[in-house]
């Protein structure tokens, strides 16, 4: 397996445990909130956008108003990470129990091929795919937000996108963490003069922390979207715009049309649940890798004691690492948008599958060697594991109202300030590097191919967990490219197993275990001290990585209150009603 372009982002979540919620207390850490019952709660990765979803919960809107409210202003404060110019995977859940998930990734234009990626009979490679137009996808957000709205919202539609109007009109401060990312990524913030103008002063450097950004441009195209619908982004200037912007890109221009604008449809899916240790967990099914991957991890874990082991045990990181490597691999394998291949989906988490698949893990010592099983319903592909991109632009957002319906949104433009191209105010994504981008191997097709119309694979895993007495305890996800599916079987770990506290989750780190012999630890954790354990049980090659910021949301609902977090290493912040 291809490791040399794998960005590990990590981060600790909110999480904690349902059967030991009513002793545990919240500790008062940046990023935490607690409240009473009857009230809701948002958690989004900046305060000023999660502010922005509890303003819509304080109108008496539902969780699915807050949450576009939320997404949309985090398109003005965390341009980086995510908004209109991307897409997104909502999983939602009512006071019944009942879920839905709409899908709302990106789809590649009409013309694309599985050579969408060689120009002039060359391979693009990643970072050279990047910037410009050939990894743009027609963004899906905004359908996504008015398909849910239709089903779902309580308020009008204008109302939801009143706060990020403001803040795009009157102004935001920059942060450190958006003046770091405009210093890291500059190839893609100040690829376009409209980037450049906005977040780079005279010198080329970024405007410090702290200056007031106005973005009027944006402030226009929220606003005609408020008065007009989702017809405003998806025909008219808005459309045009971002066709002219991708056929004439200075960089990797592509053949996007105004009908492939026009044509954008976001899919109501069935989501996909399974459970592990009496939980229920449900989460997004293809074109996201996220639940299942989630679930089979767990699945093949569950016949192992790890609240015995603890959280301190380098056996039960060594087990998460196993067992990650068995999930991963079935994903590179399988995971694809399910429109156009056989995606096998009840059979990479059927129970007796997943039983299979954990008798190859053995507590005292690693496998060799990993590689896809042949879950029930499989076609018999012979398919190359693929190779893991950078992601840095993705934000999730967690929502809880006092109705009892919740919201678990993960929203992305991919990589940190996506293409680098802006229409109106906002940037457009690169999603569509999230194809394999060698279409095959030893001649044999992947499935995760380019092809027009299609939805490339992706790693957002929005989730909910829901007691054994049936009712929904926790709303999570994560940021953080292939990371995602770690960070939230930590988090499930962490909750179910682990008996943690909220803020007390916030802080394990993340291993990460994508298949092939590599495992990664962060740098400066107890999993770093771990080394020398993980390495007698046979882990060879261990990867130490810095703790970048990157972000993972979480709202806990134990019976006599609802707690939220939010990563401490981003500056993201959960907020009560």
């Amino acid at each position: 397996m291809q490791m040399n372009r794998i960005a590990l982002l990590f981060a600790p979540l909110a999480l904690a445990s349902c059967a030991t919620a009513d002793t545990q207390q919240v500790r008062a850490l940046p990023g935490a909130a607690q409240q009473r019952l009857d009230a809701g709660m948002v958690s989004a990765a900046d305060p000023r956008a999660a502010e922005a979803g509890v303003q819509m919960l304080r109108r008496n809107g539902s969780a699915t108003d807050a949450a576009i409210a939320t997404m949309i202003a985090l398109t003005v404060v965390e341009p980086q990470s995510s908004g209109i110019g991307g897409g997104g995977l909502y999983v939602t859940t009512n006071a019944k129990g009942e879920v839905a998930t709409i899908d709302g990734r990106e789809t590649a234009p009409a013309a694309a091929s599985p050579q969408w990626f060689v120009k002039d009979g060359t391979q693009l490679t990643y970072p050279d795919a990047v910037p410009g137009a050939t990894s743009v996808g027609v963004p899906g957000n905004i359908a996504l937000a008015a398909k849910a709205h239709r089903a779902h919202g309580r308020l009008p539609w204008a109302v939801v996108f009143a706060p990020a109007i403001t803040l795009a009109r009157d102004g935001f401060a920059i942060t450190p963490r958006l003046y770091g990312a405009l210093k890291v990524a500059k190839r893609s913030a100040a690829f376009s003069a409209e980037g450049r103008a906005l977040y780079y002063g005279a010198d080329g450097e970024p405007r410090p922390v702290g200056t007031v950004i106005r973005n009027p441009a944006l402030a226009a195209t929220l606003q005609a979207i408020a008065d007009q619908g989702a017809k405003a982004f998806y025909r008219g200037a808005n459309a045009r715009g971002i066709v002219a912007q991708v056929t004439t890109a200075a960089r990797n221009p592509a053949p996007m049309t105004v009908a492939d604008v026009n044509g954008y449809q976001a899919k109501d899916r069935a989501p996909v649940c399974a459970t592990y240790r009496r939980y229920k967990i449900c989460g997004m099914g293809p074109p996201s890798s996220g639940a299942t991957t989630v679930l089979a991890t767990l699945g093949q874990l569950e016949r192992f004691d790890l609240a015995a082991l603890g959280s301190g045990s380098p056996v039960a990181w060594h087990l998460i690492a196993e067992s990650q490597r068995l999930a991963y691999a079935d994903r590179a394998r399988y995971a694809a948008d399910a429109d156009f291949v056989t995606v096998p989906v009840a059979g990479m988490i059927d129970a007796k599958y997943l039983a299979a698949r954990s008798a190859l893990i053995d507590p005292a010592r690693t496998m060799p060697t990993v590689a896809a099983g042949i879950p029930p319903g499989a076609e018999k592909l012979s398919r190359a594991d693929a190779p893991y991109a950078e992601e840095y632009g993705t934000s999730h957002i967690a929502v809880v109202d006092r109705a009892g319906n919740a919201v678990s949104y993960t929203s992305t433009i991919e990589s940190a300030f996506g293409s680098g191209i802006m229409v109106g105010g906002y940037f457009l994504n690169n999603e569509l590097t999230d194809f394999d981008m060698q279409s095959t191997v030893d001649g044999r097709l992947m499935a995760n191919r380019p092809e027009a119309g299609k939805r490339p694979r992706s790693s957002m895993s929005p989730t909910l967990v829901f007691g054994p007495d049936g009712k929904l305890r926790l709303v999570v996800g994560a940021a953080g490219g292939v990371t995602i599916p770690a960070q939230v079987i930590r988090a499930l770990i962490g909750m179910i197993d682990w008996n943690l506290a909220p803020q007390d989750a916030l802080a394990l780190p993340v291993i990460f275990a994508p298949g092939g012999n590599t495992v990664f630890v962060e740098r400066g954790t107890m999993l770093e001290a771990m080394t020398p354990a993980l390495t007698q049980l046979g882990h060879g090659d261990i990867k130490l990585r810095e703790p970048i910021s990157f972000k993972a949301n979480a709202i806990l609902i134990d019976g006599r209150s609802v707690r939220g977090g939010a990563d401490p290493r981003s500056e993201g912040r959960a907020i009560s009603e």
